[in-house]
């Protein structure tokens, strides 16, 4: 287990789970997709229908500052959508 690193909470996320009863999560990158719906059942009791996967890589950015040109790499990650029977959710804020 341990393959769920965080729920997604986005505006266009936020949107796609209100019309179409979809949560997205970002995985480990090793994660397939029967793994992430037992973790996901599992973590949440509910009943998955679906499970869909995209890798992101990682993109090279470049800054214009004061002490110079400052360059860095936003991080790759692994994200999956998550579609759920009819009728059930999800609470991302039952913890707080």
């Amino acid at each position: 287990m341990g393959y769920i690193i965080k729920p997604l909470v986005t505006e266009k996320m936020t949107k796609i789970t209100e019309k179409l009863n979809k949560f997205g999560f970002i995985v480990r990158p090793e994660a397939n997709k029967i793994e992430i719906k037992k973790e996901v059942e599992a973590l949440y009791n509910v009943t998955v229908l679906d499970v869909n996967t995209c890798r992101y890589a990682g993109k090279n950015k470049t800054r214009y500052t004061k002490a110079g040109l400052v360059r860095g790499r936003t991080n790759a990650f692994k994200k999956a959508i998550v579609t759920l029977k009819e009728g059930e959710t999800i609470d991302f804020y039952s913890n707080i």
